[in-house]
């Protein structure tokens, strides 16, 4: 018997876009310094831990907010970037989710 419900297309499409951006490392890291920092960070303060260069960092920083995982705001003449905590924390629902283990609301 199968006890999950399947997932809706669009909820599925919005899963497997986020899987697909955090299935870089650089991405991963990137997330887990802006989760750590507690604040708003530059591209510069990203790049100081980065492995990688600034273009680089942007670029990982353009795919992660355009899954909504990291919002970016505008400072003068510097962006600085957050982690968006809604979209994290339903990172591990969409991995509930997606393996049939019951969602916990």
């Amino acid at each position: 018997m199968i006890r999950s419900v399947l997932i809706d297309r669009s909820t599925a499409a919005t899963y497997a876009a986020w899987f697909k951006a955090l299935a870089d490392p650089t991405r991963v890291q990137i997330l887990n310094l802006l989760a750590a920092a507690h604040r708003p960070l530059s591209v510069g303060e990203i790049v100081e831990h980065a492995e990688v260069g600034q273009p680089t960092v942007s670029h990982h920083l353009k795919i992660l907010a355009q899954m909504r995982l990291v919002r970016r705001r505008r400072d003068g003449t510097s962006v600085l970037y957050t982690v968006d905590r809604a979209a994290l924390e339903s990172c591990p629902s969409a991995a509930d989710a997606v393996s049939g283990r019951p969602l916990l609301r």
